[in-house]
């Protein structure tokens, strides 16, 4: 028997994700509910974390990679006193003190945080080392040296301080990691820490606003979350938009070079559209776009 493909549906639903969830499980259960050929999702959460998780549908899976650099924000809560194995809540405690910061104390050191920094990721990561993710050998106790990289931080604002925890929203680009930034601020600061509660707010386009529950993606539910879909072109915002002609849209959907309407910089990666909606993502080239990502509508 022919193992049934699924529907062509595209699009990109924001779903709130819960604490105690793989983001793989809700890219699981959102293809589900929605009996979707194709479904990806813009950038992992850790299990513990909540908020936003934004997962592409079908042909909006070609525009993930227009968003990977995209900033995030995101509100934590961080435990002073005690540096655990995984940087969070969930591990083990590995050192403890009982300095504790003020909140000036905090404050002052914030600005060594912003920028761009270097970052070490945490022992427990999807981090690659000679082909194999640092979770994996960290939990077979090997002892890792990972190698610090870089990370651009917007902004870190202390939103309030009490005894033992302090509460932080952080805005960065990709790759970062807040349970490090937890580690390296206990640290700096004398007194250890991990994150207790992480959230992410916004992620690119994607509000925590627009987010549906997890509890409420199901088949029964399937009309009310195709009505929450967002179109595939909310992911290409940052990319100049132009417009093909129609022998150009003709042209692109076929693979070659197609003339458009608009202008950008000579070799830019822009998204072009027709009267029937997006065509492709690609490179301009004075008049003309080479596709790179066509889309299947």
């Amino acid at each position: 028997m022919a193992r049934k493909k699924g529907r062509d549906i595209s699009g990109w639903l924001v779903v709130d994700k819960p604490a105690g969830v793989t983001s793989t499980a809700v890219v699981a259960k959102v293809r589900w509910a929605l009996d979707a050929k194709k479904a990806g999702h813009a950038g992992t959460l850790d299990p513990d974390a909540t908020g936003v998780l934004a997962v592409a549908l079908g042909e909006a899976t070609k525009t993930v990679a227009s968003i990977t650099d995209a900033l995030k924000c995101y509100d934590f809560v961080v435990n002073w006193g005690a540096e655990t194995t995984t940087d969070d809540a969930s591990g083990d405690v590995v050192r403890q003190s009982d300095t504790r910061p003020t909140a000036d104390q905090i404050t002052a050191v914030l600005p060594e945080f912003t920028g761009q920094i270097m970052q070490v990721p945490p022992a427990f990561s999807a981090v690659k080392i000679d082909g194999e993710r640092a979770y994996d050998l960290a939990r077979e106790g090997e002892e890792l040296d990972l190698a610090a990289r870089p990370l651009w931080v917007e902004g870190l604002t202390l939103i309030e301080s009490g005894a033992d925890t302090a509460r932080f929203e952080m805005v960065c680009g990709k790759g970062g990691y807040v349970r490090s930034i937890a580690r390296d601020l206990g640290r700096h600061l004398g007194c250890l820490g991990h994150v207790d509660h992480l959230r992410r707010t916004w992620s690119g386009p994607f509000d925590v606003a627009d987010g549906v529950e997890f509890a409420k993606i199901d088949r029964d539910t399937q009309e009310w979350l195709e009505s929450r879909l967002l179109p595939l072109e909310t992911a290409l915002v940052e990319l100049p938009q132009l417009r093909a002609t129609p022998e150009g849209a003709r042209r692109i959907r076929n693979g070659n070079p197609g003339e458009v309407t608009g202008m950008a910089e000579w070799g830019e990666l822009v998204w072009v559209a027709d009267a029937d909606g997006p065509v492709c993502i690609g490179r301009y080239q004075g008049g003309t776009v080479q596709p790179e990502r066509v889309f299947n509508l």
